[in-house]
């Protein structure tokens, strides 16, 4: 039976393949395929593409810099360092990356089609830095007051314990001084890219780089024994240090972008709101860590971030924070 139904899914692929090749041929043979060096789209795309292309990679190249300087340190400092990147790429790469990526044809059009360019990008720019701040912000100060809950929530289990979580925790601590500057940093790089400019994030992605190296060696090497601690916890020194060099990149871009378009609209007073926010809401997180003490990893992870989430969005939707009044209607008209 096995082997009659081999040969006739073999037949079918042959018999399907002999029907669709004919209309494969006359699509195919209708197109024609020319190299037009003269092209004024073509040089662009040849112009921009190598630098925007090493610009993206080098936050891989960073990664694997902090993963070398790490393997200097104690037995577990790669994995601990591992554990806490997976967590912090996540608010990096649902919120920084997706709006930058969402943002940008939206810009190049506005760069195309519209006279004052300018004003459309900063107008542009202003509404989704603070969309951005309202996600990251939440996410960062999790990793501040409730890092170790993540990973006891995520990790816990086998020989990963308690002990681990918290190495975890301060490694990601660490990583939150940087979240929201490595965020903003994405779409400013971004608005860069669609006025055809991908050689100055470059310089600044480079900039970064060079900051995470000269500055994460002595933060994560020496600066543990300088200060009489455990030379475990270099790895947050390694992360804070890198944190340091995001928010140099992004006041680089910032700079260089005012010089294009003029001042963004940051709304720097809002930002701190944010934090306030989410600091109330930490502390009503913490309230219910302390009440439910014996529960499981899962069972109690879920109660705290759980808490910790609704509590947010209440308290910015009090606050009045746009974004939060919008969720909050879709939720009531559903």
């Amino acid at each position: 039976l096995a082997l009659w139904l081999a040969w006739g899914s073999v037949i079918g692929a042959v018999l399907q393949l002999a029907v669709q090749l004919p209309v494969v041929y006359a699509l195919l043979g209708s197109i024609r395929f020319a190299w037009r060096q003269r092209s004024a789209h073509l040089g662009t795309v040849l112009r921009t593409f190598g630098p925007a292309f090493i610009g993206r990679g080098v936050a891989q190249i960073s990664a694997f810099v902090d993963a070398m300087i790490a393997s200097l340190l104690v037995e577990g400092a790669v994995a601990t360092l591992n554990y806490a990147q997976l967590l912090y790429m996540l608010p990096i790469s649902l919120f920084g990356m997706s709006i930058a990526a969402a943002e940008l044809p939206a810009m190049s059009g506005e760069s195309a089609s519209t006279d004052d360019v300018a004003g459309a990008l900063r107008g542009r720019l202003g509404t989704s830095l603070a969309r951005m701040a309202f996600l990251v912000v939440p996410s960062a100060a999790a990793f501040l007051g409730l890092g170790d809950i993540l990973a006891r929530l995520l990790y816990q289990t086998g020989r990963f314990g308690a002990d681990d979580a918290r190495w975890v925790w301060w490694t990601l601590a660490g990583s939150a001084i940087g979240l929201l500057a490595a965020a903003f940093a994405r779409l400013l790089s971004s608005t860069f890219y669609a006025l055809h400019d991908t050689r100055t994030p470059l310089r600044f992605s480079l900039v970064r780089v060079a900051l995470t190296i000269g500055l994460g060696l002595p933060c994560s090497l020496w600066l543990p024994g300088a200060l009489g601690i455990d030379t475990r916890w270099g790895v947050a020194g390694l992360t804070a240090s890198a944190g340091a060099a995001a928010w140099v990149e992004f006041v680089l871009l910032r700079r260089a972008l005012r010089g294009r378009i003029g001042a963004i609209a940051l709304a720097p007073a809002r930002v701190p709101a944010l934090w306030a926010c989410a600091a109330i809401a930490i502390v009503l997180a913490w309230v219910v860590r302390l009440t439910l003490p014996t529960l499981p990893p899962l069972g109690q992870g879920v109660a705290v971030v759980g808490t910790y989430g609704v509590a947010y969005l209440v308290v910015t939707h009090l606050a009045g924070f746009p974004f939060a009044n919008a969720f909050v209607e879709r939720v009531r008209r559903r």
